[in-house]
């Protein structure tokens, strides 16, 4: 009963991202965007909230599926709203957002200038005092397992070939941004496959 009144509530969402509404970090974010949005697992609660909820994916199915599934929303306009187009080239003004979300996104970059480009994008995006909620893969805590190919890409030990970062990455990064991490750095590691990290950074 518990388990269905959550889904109901939050759907499919990521499980650090729910760790970050259940102690209240977002409740004065109106403006949300998910930045590689996909079918939008991440929105349901912000839609139900009443947030003006913006998506952008560049695979036009999931973007036409999220404006189906978001059209139940009155308040929103699905085709002002959600956008097909690389988050590198984001199709929204600067400083727009209480709350940019980056989930499993950033590991697909080419290269550190493709990182770059994606993480720039999704910064512009946030409003001052906004937030940023990523998740991405990392080589934290699987070093000996991961394999260096160059340009920041590795080689997972399922054969998988990802963009990683580190703590000091992050760390550094965030000190770039002018930023400042509003929750610890924490990693998953999913039986030494692959190790995903929380990065929480506030504008």
């Amino acid at each position: 009963m518990i388990k269905q009144h959550i889904e109901e509530i939050f759907g499919n969402i990521d499980i650090y991202l729910f760790d970050q509404l259940a102690k209240g970090t977002y409740d004065n974010c109106k403006t949300v965007l998910d930045a590689g949005c996909g079918t939008g697992r991440n929105l349901l609660y912000f839609l139900k909230s009443g947030a003006n909820v913006f998506g952008v994916d560049k695979n036009p199915e999931a973007v036409a599926q999220l404006k189906n599934f978001a059209s139940a929303f009155p308040h929103i306009n699905i085709e002002e709203n959600f956008k097909v187009a690389p988050v590198e080239k984001m199709p929204f003004e600067n400083e727009s957002f209480d709350l940019v979300i980056s989930s499993a996104v950033l590991h697909f970059a080419e290269n550190q200038e493709h990182f770059d480009a994606m993480l720039s994008s999704m910064w512009n995006a946030l409003k001052p005092g906004g937030y940023f909620f990523c998740r991405l893969a990392s080589e934290i805590g699987i070093e000996t397992s991961v394999r260096f190919i160059g340009n920041g890409r590795y080689i997972l030990p399922d054969g998988s070939e990802r963009f990683l970062v580190n703590q000091e990455m992050l760390q550094r990064l965030t000190k770039r941004l002018d930023g400042h991490i509003y929750e610890p750095i924490k990693t998953t590691n999913v039986q030494n496959i692959r190790a995903m990290t929380t990065w929480c950074v506030r504008k």
